[in-house]
């Protein structure tokens, strides 16, 4: 199956534009070939806390949202809408007025406080080409699939496209896709910091660097595993939610972290990514940061071909 997948995205990737409005009745239907169908879903009232818990147990970066009873796509909440309402973003203000900065009281809220509403959706019959582009384009990593009757029926993510290509990335690098301007940050900066930097930038995961060398590194998940760990609210000498935002991300960072190198295929790249459930890395020629590469800069890679 893998095998065709490959081939069924290699051959739709490399279909012009002219073509591609021509002939895309020909592929209807090939986004399932790609797409998970058991999907995990949770209901609105479902509390902020148990959906991070649930991301962390499940190595998910998003959860659809759906009526109990129907099924039906409600919205969809992220990593980066948990961060945002974490202090990355606007979301906190949820936090500080709703419930007067009383930290406990917020993560116990419902999840349909944080959701996006409306979300950016597909049907069955989606070419893989038409699937690329409507994600590339709204700067999404995911799309949830839904049928007539808007019941939710599968997802596909930037992640499923990028590792179905690791065995047709011959001949290019990392180093001819990676971001070279790497955002880092250091152990000292507080989590507060470090989840607007996420937010205001898109981004998924940072490196931790200290005296210009990469030390470890922190991502979006890690964020989400501290503040649903026990013993942090064991600590918490207050309810508020600053109290906690305080905090340095050098109790969270990853010190033993994977890494490339700049000379790497890109498809012995995407075997990696798929062995660790990872979606990047940072890569360091001769012990220097020289940038970072993730599955979407994999995925922007071949739709430039």
């Amino acid at each position: 199956m893998k095998d065709k997948n490959t081939k069924n995205l290699r051959k739709s990737m490399n279909r012009g534009s002219v073509e591609h409005e021509t002939k895309v009745a020909d592929n209807e239907g090939e986004i399932m070939t790609l797409a998970k169908k058991d999907v995990i879903s949770i209901p609105p009232t479902k509390t902020i806390k148990e959906a991070a818990e649930m991301m962390i147990e499940h190595g998910f970066r998003r959860l659809p949202v759906t009526h109990p009873g129907s099924n039906k796509l409600l919205g969809i909440v992220t990593a980066m809408d948990i961060l945002d309402f974490l202090g990355g973003g606007s979301k906190f203000d949820i936090i500080e007025k709703k419930h007067d900065d009383n930290f406990l009281a917020a993560i116990n809220d419902h999840v349909k406080e944080i959701m996006t509403r409306d979300v950016i959706s597909i049907s069955p019959k989606f070419s893989i080409r038409e699937s690329v582009d409507l994600m590339t384009e709204n700067g999404i990593g995911s799309l949830p699939i839904v049928d007539k009757e808007d019941k939710l029926v599968g997802i596909v993510t930037e992640r499923d496209f990028a590792l179905a290509l690791a065995g047709s990335l011959t001949n290019e690098t990392v180093g001819d896709i990676m971001i070279k301007d790497v955002i880092t940050t250091t152990p000292g900066t507080p989590i507060e910091s470090c989840s607007k930097i996420m937010v205001r930038n898109n981004l998924r995961r940072i490196p931790v660097v200290e005296e210009d060398k990469l030390i470890g590194i922190v991502t979006s998940t890690d964020i989400l595993r501290f503040f649903g760990d026990k013993e942090m609210f064991a600590s918490m000498t207050s309810n508020s939610g600053l109290d906690v935002l305080k905090r340095k991300i050098s109790e969270i960072i990853k010190p033993n972290i994977l890494v490339t190198e700049s000379t790497v295929r890109l498809g012995d790249l995407c075997e990696l990514l798929a062995e660790k459930n990872i979606g990047g890395v940072p890569v360091v020629d001769d012990d220097q940061l020289v940038g970072i590469v993730t599955e979407r800069d994999i995925l922007n890679t071949v739709l430039k071909e």
